[in-house]
């Protein structure tokens, strides 16, 4: 009877992969019913279940997860050759609960409608435009950065905690819920990560858990990025599982905030975004363009970069090659390239507006 369940268990992975490839070809479908029903029931229950824990449970369960499938692989390892096929049904059945449990609590939202149709904007835009906004970006981020600290050549240094900031990242999401109700942000459920150390050599400043649905932020990286990264965390959190999606979403949360502190994160977020894709469009633009931003805002990019510099080893560009390769497999062309894709929410939404 237990081995009967055990396949049972194991060949559902073939009707979970074949309903997910379907239902990926109606994102209307997938919008309505699964992101803004099903999912926010889920996540609103996760959130008030796990989120008052002060550490982060899904982290717990990621650790005994390896350890235990170490273990369970060294103790069962002589049965791949007397006993494969049982060995096999095992595996099957702890991947096919993991993969059913992956999509059905988040992953689904990796094919629900693109976001600048809900927000009824174009997906692509000038070199001009570009230069616009990322010149009223450029004005915005020193006007910020003059009256946090007066000086144009002096980097910010903030004044709160990670955790203090991790408690005011929700701020930003009750004032941006006014002009979008559908990023009302209730619970909370954003914690350091335990595995703070590891995702530093990984290459990584958070990340949301899936099965918990808690945001896990990096503890190691500067202060300087955790309120835009706690941003773009909760975005996730809310059901947007594009990256550059959450980031615009944590761009948009971050400058909505009354803090001048997050203000000032969120606009050098936006601009570093902008400033890229110049770079790649107009080299000599960028070199103009880089000698208007102050001094300071370009010590606090230097920060962040000499941090990841610090930290780089051999294993960083396997993990980033295998997490490349998931989001190509979840509806996200182009990899971690289409982080990129953020400046085109972010010109085609900022273009018009006064910042």
């Amino acid at each position: 009877m237990l081995k009967n369940k055990k396949i049972l268990i194991a060949l559902s992975i073939l009707p979970a992969l074949l309903i997910v490839k379907i239902l990926a070809k109606f994102p209307n479908f997938i919008e309505t019913y699964y992101s803004k029903g099903l999912y926010i029931v889920l996540s609103k229950l996760f959130s008030y279940t796990l989120g008052w824990i002060p550490f982060s449970f899904g982290d717990l369960v990621y650790s005994f997860g390896i350890i235990y499938s170490i273990r369970w692989l060294i103790i069962n390892r002589k049965r791949i050759r007397k006993d494969f096929k049982n060995w096999l049904i095992d595996v099957f059945s702890a991947v096919s609960i993991i993969y059913i449990a992956f999509y059905l609590f988040w992953a689904m939202n990796y094919y629900r409608l693109p976001l600048h149709e809900n927000l009824n904007i174009k997906a692509d835009y000038t070199t001009a435009e570009l230069t616009q906004v990322t010149k009223n970006l450029i004005n915005k981020s020193n006007t910020t950065h003059r009256k946090i600290v007066g000086n144009d050549t002096i980097k910010v240094e903030f004044p709160y905690s990670k955790t203090e900031i991790i408690n005011k990242t929700p701020e930003g999401y009750s004032e941006l819920q006014d002009i979008f109700p559908e990023l009302e942000y209730k619970g909370n459920s954003v914690k350091k990560s335990l595995l703070s150390l590891p995702l530093t050599y990984m290459g990584f400043s958070g990340y949301l858990n899936p099965l918990t649905n808690e945001a896990q932020i990096n503890s190691k990286i500067p202060v300087f990025k955790f309120p835009t990264t706690a941003s773009h965390e909760i975005a996730h959190q809310l059901g947007y599982a594009s990256e550059n999606e959450a980031n615009f979403i944590g761009f948009l949360a971050a400058t909505s905030n009354k803090d001048l502190y997050f203000k000032y994160s969120g606009y050098t977020f936006g601009l570093r975004h902008c400033l890229h894709e110049v770079y790649r469009r107009s080299p000599e633009e960028y070199e103009t363009l880089l000698k208007s931003i102050n001094p300071g805002i370009l010590k606090n990019y230097q920060e962040v970069r000499e941090f990841w510099i610090n930290h780089q080893n051999p294993i960083e560009p396997l993990f980033q090659k295998t997490y490349n390769t998931y989001l190509e497999a979840n509806n996200q062309k182009g990899g971690m390239k289409s982080y990129s894709y953020v400046v085109a929410l972010l010109v085609n939404y900022l273009k018009d507006k006064p910042l």
